[in-house]
């Protein structure tokens, strides 16, 4: 596939009205640890995803996609992202 690669930076939470265990665990966590001022803490997932399209139309349309039909379970997870050029990869020196 010919085109400019795009970065996808996604963001899956749990919907508000999901139970979030990890979240509550986390929150009693550092209120232990003495940051009292903690209300609520949600945990999910950060997904960055390198995809090659023609125009960032057609990159958002095939993340959204991903997101639909892999990355995010819609019954219990809600989904953001955006998308933008990607820089050139860093390159790893040999050696």
């Amino acid at each position: 596939m010919t085109g400019s690669t795009w970065l996808a930076r996604v963001i899956v939470t749990p919907k508000p009205v999901v139970n979030d265990p990890q979240g509550l665990t986390v929150a009693q966590g550092l209120r232990t640890l003495g940051f009292d001022e903690v209300a609520e803490v949600r945990v999910g997932k950060y997904v960055e995803i390198r995809v090659t399209a023609e125009h960032k139309r057609e990159a958002r349309e095939r993340v959204e996609e991903m997101c639909r039909k892999l990355l995010a379970n819609h019954v219990i997870e809600d989904f953001r992202f955006e998308v933008e050029e990607a820089p050139a990869p860093a390159e790893v020196p040999s050696g």
